[in-house]
């Protein structure tokens, strides 16, 4: 997928933090360090930047004319959009920089908006924070399928740590969720579907219970692929002359 699909918010800044060991690097695996923060890795909001209100202002396409087009969703009524969110949680929120929260009804009313606006033909959310079923319960918008981490009243718990660091490196969803990408999505043309997405990662893998809400999406998941949320294809349009109202020769 095309960085320019993909809008990245990241509230740390851990490949400069004077506690990494390894600068300008981010890994997720102690025993298999591939960097994660590449030199093209494109970071679109970061550090103060990351809040509630411009995550919903950002989905909502309410920002003001100078917000540059990385900062932009530039998605239409033909487009399927994958939101994927981690961090700190609870019953109905989700904690940003720990002074605020997108609550679940924030969440819901700005897919709503979403919908009015024409800003997607499908629709993924993936939430992965303690609790995070809690999270898609009040969506009430078309074609939008969700996926979380944990139910309510569970925690969503992390895989292993790094002694080098002291800190554990990657939650267990997350790790799952990498291995079955990197195993079963091999290319754009993978035929591996959504059901296998979901199912993947068990209570004997995650702990936790992975929660789905599907009965606002029409499509049976065995019939859907991975592919049409996690890949990206190029369509080209050629234009001329006749298509434009405009005189080219004052060019």
């Amino acid at each position: 997928m095309p960085d320019s699909n993909i809008i990245l918010m990241l509230a740390d800044n851990i490949p400069c933090n004077a506690r990494n060991p390894s600068p300008a690097a981010i890994y997720n695996n102690a025993h298999s360090h591939q960097n994660l923060f590449l030199e093209d890795t494109e970071v679109d909001y970061r550090g103060y930047e990351v809040t509630a209100e411009n995550l919903v202002r950002l989905l909502t396409s309410r920002q003001i004319n100078s917000t540059p087009r990385n900062k932009r969703l530039l998605s239409n009524s033909q487009s399927n959009v994958l939101i994927y969110l981690t961090g700190h949680g609870g019953e109905g929120f989700l904690k940003f920089q720990d002074a605020e929260e997108l609550t679940s009804q924030d969440l819901a009313d700005a897919i709503e908006t979403m919908w009015q606006q024409k800003k997607y033909n499908e629709l993924m959310l993936i939430a992965d924070t303690c609790q995070s079923e809690s999270m898609y319960q009040l969506i009430y918008s078309p074609n939008v399928l969700a996926t979380s981490s944990s139910l309510v009243g569970e925690d969503s718990l992390s895989h292993h740590n790094d002694r080098s660091i002291g800190v554990y490196i990657i939650d267990r969803y997350a790790y799952n969720m990498q291995q079955f990408l990197d195993e079963k999505v091999l290319a754009l043309e993978s035929n591996s579907s959504l059901e296998n997405f979901v199912k993947y990662c068990d209570k004997s893998k995650c702990i936790s219970t992975v929660g789905v809400r599907r009965d606002l999406y029409d499509k049976s998941l065995k019939e859907v692929r991975v592919t049409d949320f996690f890949g990206a294809r190029r369509y080209a349009h050629p234009f001329n002359s006749n298509d434009f109202n405009f005189d080219w020769s004052t060019l």
